[in-house]
């Protein structure tokens, strides 16, 4: 009888106790929302999603920048890819362009990204399906993920760089500022616009108005021809537009590796608002990107010493050989190309890419080795014989 008289009165100890811990516990829950703290993770990178529109379901994908919090409002871009990345799936659409770039530079592109697909078939940005489908994902992801719409970008390469122009015409005062890689105004899949060549760029300049643009295009584009981008030029700065235009020396089609390449793009970008669009003054900047740098004029003689073998962990890496007054390199694939002189250690390929081989001494002056550097990364290659 004992025990249990005892066994009760410690029961009736605990309850205040037990009230009070569930009392803790559903403030510790609470809490967070009382801080505007959110209750569940949100992944970052790129994500699966899918949109509504028009009675069809459509694949597509979001990135959402490594840092992300609904603290605050974030800068949005919409990406439209080219014809070769259209398909149902959601994904090939995040393989080339600004996708890419992000990979290779997250640092650069503090912004949601929203890139919708368009699908096989004869579909393309200029239909109104398919524009009205990609603000449709624009608008969930800018609702969902706390977008800023004040500083809200339009950018597309190729086909999307058509689905650029008219998005922006058919939506004016939308966007912050566009960026049309390798388009224009004359569709490869409607020639006759070609008629109206003296009218139809004033007509889509005089609705973008003060909107800023920067326009890229290859100088040797072999599939939109870069005269789309010099006839949008002329007529955005006739308009009184705000427009930068630069054409790659001696570039093809491929123009968006270059440009979403730039580090100062997403800066350019940030640097404008939607609300500040009507005060902009009219701008126009034509630029001619050189294929790579004026070769430096150095002593040829210099490249005795860095003739020989050099190998990373073992596999042999470039092989560079003196022939005359040029120095010649044979890559680990068997291509054989000239090193340019940036300066008397650093040197760079022809071909325009951001490669550059620096030759390293020792402190006996003697060549140890070659500094290998591209965008992205760096790594030694020992010199061994």
């Amino acid at each position: 009888m004992e025990d249990h008289k005892r066994r009760w009165v410690m029961l009736r100890a605990m309850q205040p106790i037990s009230r009070a811990g569930l009392f803790l516990c559903w403030l510790i829950f609470l809490l967070p929302a009382a801080w505007g703290l959110p209750h569940h993770h949100i992944d970052t990178g790129f994500l699966n999603r899918t949109v509504a529109a028009n009675g069809t379901l459509y694949h597509y994908q979001v990135y959402i920048p490594e840092g992300w919090n609904d603290h605050e409002d974030w800068p949005v871009i919409l990406f439209l890819h080219g014809s070769g990345e259209r398909g149902s799936e959601g994904m090939d659409e995040t393989q080339i362009g600004l996708p890419q770039a992000i990979r290779i530079h997250p640092d650069r592109w503090p912004f949601l990204v929203v890139m919708p697909q368009v699908p096989f078939g004869h579909h393309r940005w200029t239909d109104p399906d398919m524009m009205q489908m990609a603000l449709a994902a624009l608008d969930q992801d800018t609702k969902e993920f706390h977008g800023d719409r004040d500083r809200t970008y339009l950018t597309g390469l190729s086909l999307g760089g058509y689905g650029v122009y008219e998005l922006a015409r058919s939506h004016p005062h939308r966007f912050a500022a566009l960026v049309p890689v390798s388009g224009g105004v004359f569709w490869s899949y409607k020639p006759d616009r070609w008629k109206e060549a003296a009218t139809l760029p004033g007509e889509y300049a005089r609705t973008i108005g003060r909107t800023p643009v920067w326009i890229f295009h290859g100088s040797d584009d072999n599939v939109v021809q870069v005269k789309q981008a010099q006839l949008m030029y002329e007529a955005l700065k006739l308009s009184g537009g705000n427009v930068r235009f630069w054409q790659f020396a001696g570039w093809r089609h491929n123009a968006w590796d270059k440009a979403y390449g730039l580090p100062e793009l997403p800066k350019w970008l940030l640097a404008h608002r939607l609300s500040s669009t009507q005060k902009l003054q009219p701008i126009s900047e034509e630029v001619l990107v050189p294929l790579h740098p004026v070769p430096a004029r150095i002593n040829p003689d210099i490249y005795d010493d860095y003739a020989g073998i050099y190998e990373s962990e073992g596999t042999v890496e470039a092989t560079v050989q003196r022939q005359g007054d040029r120095l010649m390199n044979r890559s680990r694939a068997g291509d054989v190309l000239e090193l340019l002189p940036e300066n008397t250690t650093t040197f760079f390929y022809p071909t325009g890419s951001a490669t550059r081989l620096t030759f390293v001494r020792d402190e006996h002056g003697d060549v140890k080795g070659i500094l290998y550097h591209d965008d992205r990364h760096e790594e030694f290659w020992e010199r061994k014989r």
